[in-house]
């Protein structure tokens, strides 16, 4: 009897070890199993975001349980979801995904007991900045108080849940008045490949949500100032090659406005894009000099020229590339085999032959070198801009590129140009109904940012400079006496 008594004991002591639900010793292994399960994340919502989140949290291992009002339309979800009613998809999770527009929220007041201590995550988007006094999110955390409202996932868009981070940005913005809530949401973006942020408290949710709304907020300033350059030097070289050889010289030359052109343009506008790319450093480098400290906020339109200055780099290359095609397109048109050819028909016709000219040798030698050595430095520029090449790059190492050699091909971009025009300035004939030429306009921004430059990197300069950046100030005491 005590034997039996004792083998039972044993037994009960081992099922009480291995679970409090006095699972079997061979089903330890099940068991881990399921604590390896992912929680179940619940979506109301079924449309192109709802299906699209609900295939990559289910690729992920999630369990995913749709609340829907007609629970038996299932046939556009993804294989492996359930559908339920919304009260009985919320009893099931404690993460729900509201995928639903901010017009069809009303159901959610009627289920805000049973949300009561659950995460809430808004997904929406409106279609227009501002269209609502109080974010989507903000209005949802009233609609439902018990909840913990998280805005997030609202700047991924269905196709690249769709077709993975690598196709499109693995961004994802949240914010929410709760650590703990905002850290769940978190772990579940992690888990399928995106890169969570976070961004405060709840009341960055207008922000968040006006943030997929704007085109290109960067890139708006170097557009318009792109498009402004191209029209007015377009029209300028209308006036001087189409229309100044119409009404003096009575010659049709309007083909020249699709290739010669433009191949006026694109280097005139990508030379003044990439000198007001460093203009702004050497303003701000002597307006520090001039206060004699680095505590003081910039101007605004300084600090936005400053921020810009990626982009309008990048325009720039992009007209320099444009210039280097045309270039090498140019000499394959028409017109020019036909002056070729007409060139040597003269000289058959008057029996003579041009002698090689050395200035002109070294001339176009000289064009050449300082525009393919421009070009391959600009090349690099553009390369370091990329964020896979900036990001293995430390701080000194990335100055060096777009500081240094920025600057290097800035100066030879501008000696290519310089050496077009030679001495071509010096004759009033260049100067059609008293325009100057157009390489003229635009080397006058990139020389006053060289002059500029020179000055600050003289020894004196750079060492006060430096100091100011470095914490030194330069203070005055009451008598009007500068004192360090």
């Amino acid at each position: 009897m005590s034997s039996f008594s004792s083998q039972s004991n044993q037994n009960n002591e081992e099922m009480d070890i291995n679970s409090t639900s006095l699972i079997p010793l061979h089903q330890t292994s099940t068991r881990k199993r399921l604590d390896n399960k992912r929680e179940t994340i619940c979506i109301f919502g079924t449309g192109d975001f709802g299906r699209s989140l609900g295939m990559r949290l289910l690729k992920s291992g999630y369990p995913v349980v749709y609340g829907s009002r007609d629970p038996k339309n299932t046939t556009l979800l993804p294989s492996g979801a359930q559908v339920f009613s919304h009260v009985e998809a919320l009893n099931t999770s404690k993460i729900i995904f509201l995928a639903v527009h901010r017009e069809n929220y009303e159901f959610i007041s009627a289920l805000s007991d049973q949300l009561d201590g659950k995460v809430l995550v808004d997904v929406s988007n409106n279609l227009k900045m501002n269209q609502y006094p109080e974010s989507n999110a903000q209005y949802l955390s009233q609609l439902a108080p018990k909840a913990n409202v998280v805005k997030g996932f609202n700047t991924v868009s269905a196709w690249a849940l769709q077709s993975g981070s690598m196709d499109a940005s693995s961004q994802v913005f949240v914010c929410g008045n709760d650590n703990r809530s905002k850290q769940l949401v978190m772990d579940v973006a992690r888990s399928i490949g995106l890169t969570p942020l976070d961004q405060g408290s709840l009341l960055a949710a207008e922000e968040l949500e006006n943030y997929p709304l704007q085109l290109f907020p960067m890139w708006r300033l170097p557009l318009y100032i792109t498009a402004g350059l191209t029209v007015f030097f377009f029209l300028y070289y209308v006036v001087l090659k189409v229309i100044y050889s119409y009404v003096v010289k009575n010659t049709d030359q309007t083909y020249l406005i699709m290739i010669s052109i433009p191949n006026h343009i694109f280097p005139i506008v990508s030379l003044i894009l990439l000198g007001l790319v460093y203009l702004p450093g050497v303003i701000a480098a002597f307006l520090q000099l001039y206060r004699g400290t680095k505590y003081k906020r910039f101007p605004d339109w300084l600090d936005r020229w400053m921020l810009c200055r990626k982009q309008l780099g990048l325009v720039s290359f992009a007209y320099g590339f444009l210039h280097v095609f045309y270039s090498l397109v140019k000499p394959l048109r028409y017109a020019s085999y036909w002056s070729q050819v007409n060139y040597i028909v003269y000289q058959v016709q008057k029996n003579t032959t041009s002698e090689l000219k050395m200035e002109w040798a070294w001339r176009g030698d000289l064009f050449y070198a300082f525009g393919i050595l421009g070009f391959f430095v600009f090349c690099l520029l553009g390369v370091t801009s990329l964020p896979s090449v900036s990001n293995t790059m430390n701080w000194q190492e990335f100055r060096f590129v777009q500081s240094k050699l920025g600057h290097v091909t800035l100066l030879l971009c501008t000696a290519h140009a310089a050496v077009l025009g030679w001495n071509r300035f010096l004759r009033s004939t260049m100067y059609k109904w008293g325009l100057p030429p157009g390489y003229m306009l635009s080397m006058v921004i990139p020389c006053i940012v060289l002059i500029l430059k020179l000055i600050l990197i003289t020894p004196c300069v750079d060492r006060t400079i430096t100091s100011i950046r470095q914490g030194w100030e330069r203070r005055r005491n009451d008598s009007g006496n500068l004192k360090v």
